[in-house]
């Protein structure tokens, strides 16, 4: 067994919606049927016995090694706590090669399960041992170390039960909500728009309390001290008991509190400066310390907090009750759970110290036994939900505080007798405000109910009816993907609108460019969601990211698919068929929103075939207004668009909108038929997005196919009185259209500059000189600047082959060289004929075009 190719498809794909892990695995004969490998399954279920049920695609499938694999992979990772369940094996068009598919939650853990996958069935194979302890162990481990942490996970399961969509741009806890202009950002439980001024604030206790202070927010008083002497005598000055923690500090680190003597005071400012440099003494407040949550202007959790404890039982030391207490599987390292284990450190022992304990000493039966004086849960402590008893003076105390240092997210310690009754009434008051708190108590608390405090900060950073998208739209098909992209591009400007733009030749934002080179993936595609320019995005989908990584959005608002054609790159990664075409370039469509529009092709059946998957609605578009599809979609009540006496007509039950084609420039009066149909392509997708139609119609009307605008497709230019085309057809259905569109073009001589794709059916290529052979009177062939994977002369051999019984062609013509190719058929081209050149190298090519078109006048 041989794994090999192993891919994330990070985005909805050819297998499923859900993010997952795809490899190619290659068997020989006897891993193929499980059958010829006795005892096999047996000995997998010995060391697994939680592996789930093996099973076969189609019924019609053998069970294979491959199969053992996949179930492996997805059981590990589900035993290990990660929430899996899909999983799929695909036998291949090639003998002994087989695709497999498993779900993951985090990329990494989904690869290292397919690793230990493979070390379990080669144990199983072998019969040698194999640690299934360890391996969950491993998985849980980086499960732990890469997922994000409670509070981001409960703003951003917040985030997606609203629909918004997210983006995790670190591996930390920076992540993106909502895409574009209307995107927001988080960093746990940090907002991008709270001021680096107002969490510097937070940072400084001593300002944070002179400014609670004066806004008359009842706190203990204190000071920053310089050394150890200082800390005595500001204590004294004070008065005991005080507090004695860093000046910056946070996660109670450092933090000794209830301290009444001159030694444990210096030592406690030892302590501290093992933290910060800065240390602040102040006056300690008796009574529960409680944790207030304010988001916005409202209080929307409380929790009181206890410090890390153990009961005595007059048998275990303290050492071991502490052990016995970190052993609840609650209990972790960090802030992955929700409880923190209890640690001895020298603030633990020294509170032990307090109260005539050491470590190994055994507390009596029932005796509480303090380890920090400090109620953080990051150091061990627990917490109870009291948010129903939070008194509305105390909750406007903590709101008051968390305006007056600026902050969106705040966590206010109060200490005092109970939350039932004002602060000011029991002496009670606001000790710390933090800046980015730990959410994890409200969330998940050791003692009453749990408090949805993500989905406060979501609909405090997003209004009610917001879901922070912006329009996308994703184009996909054989041919008119790009100028299709270009013009629905063109029209969202026309609205107004700041557009992102991808497609096989670059990134756009507006009219600049961004980036260069085959960008129609989904790499591209995300970083024009993450552009906080862009109001509205337009995607063309190539086949290639599809296949590598899926989908960078989770559903579109218009999925349009302009064709499909069986010289699209068939015969590569397992795409042999049309219908293996057509399933995947259907992704886009089962990933429209609900409330989204499919735009497709009625005269293309495999295109048509794929409304059955759309979960929105559909709009059918064909240049034969009574094609049956186009007539029994617009008897539903349907929305068409269709050509009719010179006409786009757009109708859908009695509305009717009719734009001439005279008026759009890149038809030429309706006499390139396939740009009409990218016309009607656009022209639906405006409608699904809900464009006025006068947008609609000035956006077609001033959209120019010229080579700025849209190179390399149809670019017609005037050459000494002929007609010169530039254009980057490069399959067969291409070829079809392009003789149907110059056969509308009078000339009185037609020659046509060609080269060929390498990865391309033998046929493919033969198939495009055949049908140019029937328009054109010469043929100049020139080889490509790269041959993509064929031997030198490989391919003009197959374009010569395909001239061979050409009905049309007289002169066949190789040129070494794109540009020289060019110059031959210039050289040659006189008044009143037409040349099309079928680029290759398309902005290099135009570029040259456009200086022999304006130095040879």
């Amino acid at each position: 067994m041989e794994i090999s190719r192993i891919r994330a498809l990070r985005g909805p794909n050819l297998w499923t919606r859900r993010t997952a892990i795809e490899a190619i695995v290659t068997l020989s004969e006897g891993e193929r049927p499980l059958s010829s490998m006795p005892g096999f399954e047996d000995r997998l279920r010995e060391r697994f016995p939680e592996l789930g049920f093996l099973r076969a695609t189609r019924q019609s499938d053998t069970l294979t090694l491959a199969h053992a694999l996949e179930v492996a992979a997805l059981c590990l990772q589900a035993q290990a706590g990660c929430p899996v369940t899909f999983s799929r094996t695909a036998k291949t068009v090639q003998p002994g090669i087989y695709q497999i598919v498993v779900e993951y939650s985090e990329e990494p853990v989904g690869r290292l399960a397919l690793q230990l996958a493979e070390t379990l069935c080669q144990a199983a194979r072998a019969d040698t041992a194999f640690d299934l302890p360890d391996a969950l162990a491993r998985l849980r481990d980086l499960d732990e170390e890469v997922r994000l942490g409670p509070s981001t996970d409960a703003i951003v399961e917040a985030a997606v039960n609203r629909g918004i969509p997210c983006r995790r741009l670190t591996s930390g806890s920076l992540v993106q909500l909502g895409w574009g202009s209307k995107q927001r950002r988080i960093q746990a439980a940090e907002l991008d728009r709270t001021s680096a001024i107002a969490e510097a604030i937070a940072q400084d206790k001593a300002l944070t309390k002179k400014l609670l202070r004066a806004a008359g927010v009842p706190v203990p008083e204190g000071r920053p001290v310089q050394d150890a002497d200082d800390a005595w005598v500001a204590a004294q000055q004070i008065g005991l008991p005080v507090v004695v923690k860093p000046l910056d500090g946070n996660q109670g680190k450092g933090v000794t509190v209830n301290l009444q003597g001159e030694a444990e005071i210096k030592r406690a400012f030892e302590v501290a400066q093992g933290f910060r440099d800065d240390i602040l003494v102040e006056r300690y407040l008796p009574g529960g310390d409680y944790r207030l949550l304010v988001v916005g202007n409202k209080l929307v959790a409380a929790a009181r907090r206890e410090p890390p404890n153990v009961i005595g039982d007059g048998v275990l030391t303290v050492r071991q009750l502490v052990e016995q207490v970190n052993a609840d599987p609650r209990r972790g390292v960090g802030h992955a759970t929700s409880l923190t284990r209890i640690r001895f450190d020298e603030i633990a022992l020294q509170t032990l110290q307090k109260q005539g304990l050491d470590a190994d000493a055994v507390p009596e039966k029932g005796r509480r036994v303090v380890l920090r004086n400090n109620a953080n849960l990051s150091t061990g402590g627990t917490a109870t939900d009291v948010t129903g008893d939070v008194h509305p003076e105390v909750a406007a105390r903590a709101v008051e505080a968390s305006q007056m240092i600026g902050l969106d997210i705040c966590g206010v310690d109060v200490v005092c007798d109970s939350v039932l009754r004002p602060l000011e009434e029991q002496g009670g008051g606001i000790v710390e405000v933090n800046a980015a708190p730990g959410l994890r108590m409200h969330l998940s608390p050791s003692f009453g109910r749990g408090r949805d405090v993500g989905k406060a900060v979501v609909d405090h950073m997003f209004a009610a009816g917001e879901n922070g998208r912006i329009p996308v739209v994703a184009v996909t098909g054989t041919n008119g993907k790009t100028t299709t992209v270009r013009l629905i591009a063109h029209l969202l400007r026309t609205r107004g609108l700041t557009v992102g733009m991808t497609n096989t030749d670059g990134v756009y934002v507006n009219s600049q460019q961004v980036d260069s080179g085959d960008c129609s993936g989904p790499r591209s595609a995300r970083n024009v969601l993450m552009n906080p320019r862009v109001d509205a995005a337009v995607f063309e989908t190539a086949r290639g990211g599809l296949l590598r990584e899926g989908l960078a959005f989770d559903h579109a608002d218009v999925a349009v698919v302009t064709n499909i054609g069986t010289g699209d790159h068939l015969g590569l990664n397992f795409i042999t068929t049309l219908e293996d075409l057509m399933v995947l370039k259907r992704v886009i469509v089962r990933n429209v929103a609900r409330t989204g529009h499919a735009v497709l092709n009625a005269a293309d059946p495999a295109v048509a075939a794929m409304a059955a998957q759309c979960p929105g609605k559909v709009i059918f578009f064909a240049a034969d207004a009574s094609h049956p599809v186009i007539a029994t979609h617009r008897t539903q009540g349907g929305r068409v668009v269709t050509l009719q006496n010179g006409d786009l007509v757009a109708s859908e039950g009695s509305f009717e909108a009719r734009l001439p084609l005279a008026g759009v420039p890149l038809t030429r009066n309706g006499s390139i038929g396939f740009q009409v149909e990218n016309a009607m392509a656009a022209l639906a997708a405006g409608w699904a997005l809900q464009l006025d139609w006068g947008v609609i119609r000035q956006g077609l009307a001033s959209f120019q196919t010229d080579a700025d605008n849209a190179p390399g497709r149809f670019n017609i230019m005037d050459y000494r009185g002929a007609t010169l085309i530039a254009d980057y057809g490069h399959n067969p259905d291409a070829m079809q259209a392009l003789v149907a569109a110059v056969e509308n073009m009078p000339a009185r001589r037609r020659t046509v500059v060609i080269s060929g794709a390498g990865d391309r059916r033998d046929e493919d290529i033969r198939q495009q000189t055949r049908i140019l052979g029937a328009a054109f009177d010469e043929v100049i062939l020139y080889q490509d600047a790269c041959q993509r994977g064929r031997s030198d002369g490989e391919v003009l051999r197959l374009l010569h082959e395909g001239l061979q019984g050409a009905s049309r062609t007289t002169v066949i013509e190789e040129v070494h060289g794109e540009f020289n190719a060019i110059d031959r058929a210039l050289a040659k081209l006189q008044p009143g004929e037409l040349c099309l050149i079928l680029i290759d190298q398309v902005e290099a090519a135009l570029a040259y075009l456009q200086r022999r078109v304006e130095t040879d006048r």
